[in-house]
């Protein structure tokens, strides 16, 4: 088929969208949920050709919110129009809006067990260290060396210890953190 030629687009119902997407919320995770898309729409259903989905791929990433939520309103909507799309949405949303709820309510009845309290306590100091990490390679890598060390601790002790607004803060330390590597940036190079 030519690329000029319009496709033919098969009949899906709304019911088959539902499922599909929620399908795909429950049971993907992560980075690799196009790649299940993918797998679903083009290759095993034939709902959409590799050029249609690409497409849609390439304005899912490109337009604000999730990429997965943006792509399967984008295959909705090619297939079944507004009702389509707002089909998927659910159909994606659906599952992980329910087992969200149900891992709130069992936290809510054992949180208060003091093994399962320090246990998770530990996991917070666990996951606290390895932000501080990233922070800390971030604010390095940034190419400003300490300077970026410097406005992090200042961001962070302005928000967390002072307890000012955070986009007061920000708004007043990026333009100061931009200055300060502009300045290295012509000083050193």
């Amino acid at each position: 088929m030519a690329d000029t030629e319009a496709r033919t687009l098969p009949t899906v119902s709304l019911h088959e969208i539902v499922l599909l997407t929620a399908r795909i919320g429950i049971f993907a995770f992560g980075g690799g949920m196009s790649g299940i898309v993918f797998q679903e729409v083009v290759t095993k259903r034939k709902w959409l050709s590799e050029d249609e989905f690409l497409s849609g791929l390439a304005v899912s990433q490109i337009i604000p919110g999730a990429n997965v939520t943006n792509l399967v309103v984008y295959i909705g909507q090619q297939l079944r129009g507004a009702p389509g799309a707002a089909s998927a949405v659910f159909g994606l949303l659906f599952g992980p809006f329910f087992f969200v709820i149900g891992a709130f309510l069992i936290y809510d009845s054992i949180k208060d067990i003091g093994e399962i309290s320090a246990g998770l306590m530990g996991i917070t100091a666990a996951a606290m260290g390895i932000v501080l990490m990233v922070v800390i390679r971030g604010a390095l890598r940034g190419g400003q060396g300490s300077i970026g060390l410097v406005v992090t601790a200042a961001t962070t002790a302005a928000v967390a210890l002072l307890h000012f607004p955070l986009i007061p803060v920000v708004l007043l330390l990026a333009p100061i953190s931009v200055a300060l590597a502009w300045l290295r940036l012509h000083r050193h190079g």
